[in-house]
Parts: C-alpha cells; sequence; structure tokens
C-alpha cells in the first residue's frame, strides 16, 4: 500500500482553546478535576492538569511537605508554552506553605504565570460578596484547622462559627454524601453569618452550590467554587453560566495576590 504525504502547508490555530489554565492537583485527590471540568464546561478554556506527591495523613507537617515539590510539577504542564492561570489544588497547604511561597514555587517553573491559591480565591470570593462575618466547616482535624482561621482573622473577617470534622484523609473526604454536606452546612452556619465557606477541594460541595445557598438562605463560597470563578474572571469571562451568588460578582481591586 503506498502512503502518500500531502505536500502543502497547514495553516494552525493559535492555541487548541482561546484561554489556558494549568492545575495542579494532590496524587490522592478526586474532586478538583470533575469540578473544574464541569463549571468552566463551555467558556473556551482548556484545563491542563499535572499531579503532585502526597499522601495522608493530613497534617501541617505532610501539607508543608509539598512545597519543594510544586516547581516540578508545574514544569510539566505544557512545558514551553505560556498559561493564563494556574490553579494548585490545595487549600489547608496554601494556608500552611503561604500563598507568596506557593507561587514563588510555581513561578519558578512558569515565570510571571498568576497563581490561584483556593484559599486567595476565597477571599476575593468573600470581598467580592461583601462578606465580612462568616462561619467556616473544614473537614480537617483541628490542628490543620487553626491556621485556617487565623489566616481568614488576618484577611479581615470575623468568624462567627468554625467547625471542623476531624477527617485525616483526602479520599475519605471525597466520599461525603451530597446529603451530608448540606446537613453540616446547615449545622455549620451561625444565625448572624454573612456567609458559609466549605474548604477542601476534595470536599463535593461545588456542585451543589445552589442547593447549598437554597438550604441556609445565604451566599456559600468553596475551595474549587472559588477557585473556577477566579480563573474565569482572570480570563476576561463574566458571563459563564454558573449557578450561585458568587458567579454575579466581579473581582474585588483589593484582593491577595
Amino acid at each position: 500500500m503506498k502512503i502518500e504525504l500531502l505536500d502543502q502547508p497547514i495553516a494552525l490555530d493559535p492555541r487548541p482553546f482561546s484561554r489556558r489554565i494549568g492545575l495542579i492537583t494532590l496524587a490522592t485527590d478526586h474532586t478538583i478535576e470533575p469540578d473544574l471540568n464541569i463549571i468552566l464546561a463551555g467558556s473556551g478554556i482548556g484545563i491542563y492538569g499535572t499531579r503532585v506527591a502526597y499522601g495522608p495523613p493530613i497534617t501541617p507537617e505532610t501539607l508543608r511537605a509539598m512545597e519543594p515539590r510544586l516547581a516540578a510539577a508545574a514544569s510539566l504542564i505544557l512545558p514551553g508554552e505560556d498559561l493564563d492561570a494556574i490553579i494548585y489544588g490545595c487549600t489547608s497547604a496554601s494556608v500552611i506553605i503561604g500563598d507568596e511561597a506557593v507561587s514563588a514555587q510555581i513561578q519558578t517553573a512558569k515565570p510571571g504565570v498568576p497563581v490561584i491559591t483556593p484559599i486567595a480565591a476565597v477571599v476575593r470570593g468573600l470581598r467580592a460578596m461583601q462578606a465580612r462575618r462568616i462561619s467556616v466547616l473544614t473537614p480537617y482535624t483541628r490542628e490543620t484547622s487553626a491556621p485556617m482561621a487565623d489566616y481568614l482573622t488576618a484577611s479581615g473577617f470575623e468568624i462567627d462559627r468554625f467547625t471542623c470534622l476531624g477527617m485525616l484523609s483526602g479520599p475519605d473526604i471525597a466520599r461525603i454524601p451530597l446529603s451530608t454536606i448540606l446537613d453540616l452546612a446547615v449545622a455549620a452556619i451561625a444565625p448572624g453569618s454573612e456567609a458559609l465557606f466549605i474548604s477542601c477541594t476534595a470536599m463535593r460541595a461545588a456542585g451543589i452550590i445552589d442547593r447549598l445557598e437554597a438550604r441556609i438562605g445565604r451566599p456559600v463560597v468553596c475551595s474549587n467554587y472559588a477557585a473556577a470563578w477566579n480563573a474565569l474572571r482572570v480570563c476576561g469571562i463574566s458571563d459563564a453560566p454558573v449557578p450561585g451568588r458568587l458567579m454575579t460578582c466581579d473581582l474585588p481591586t483589593a484582593a491577595i495576590s
């Protein structure tokens, strides 16, 4: 059989997708990739993921150990090509390591690329909704939750109620039933709070954000939902057909960089 070579130039598109978001996911995470793909579907954004070595238990020590691995993980995302932003898919590690340190590691491999951490996106989201008094629900232990409480307080929020579940395994967190998340949200929200923050990229709260807000009657922001909203706004997209109060808001001018 003769194989013919078509001898003519082919005009190429500048990119397969008009916008490109990198994603660094924990090796054990089940949730953030599906969440981002669902939320960002139809927005012309390509999501390009890699994984960083990590294993339970979820403790400040194991979270901090990821810091020196972030540059290598980032280097595997479309080497030599530019990105509109990179999302680091771990809320608690972003707090423990620090936003600036996370960004520095990732930008070692991808200079100049904006880095979105879930916790910084949540702070931006709460500010965009003008929520100052909040309640917080985390799946972590008290030891891992305490730095997050300090971070939020230092960011100017008044925490009315902070509830943690004492869990140590990301895969187990991903298995919390959606109906249970709804019940936990009701129990976690304090009467005077203006919004509820549900932490952890492993929690499957993003897909039921409209049900959560209807159930408690107040805005809800969670890690993956906030990161997706932040990514949309960085890409200049303000009209994605996604439910939830936060998706009606612009990025605030005063935000963690």
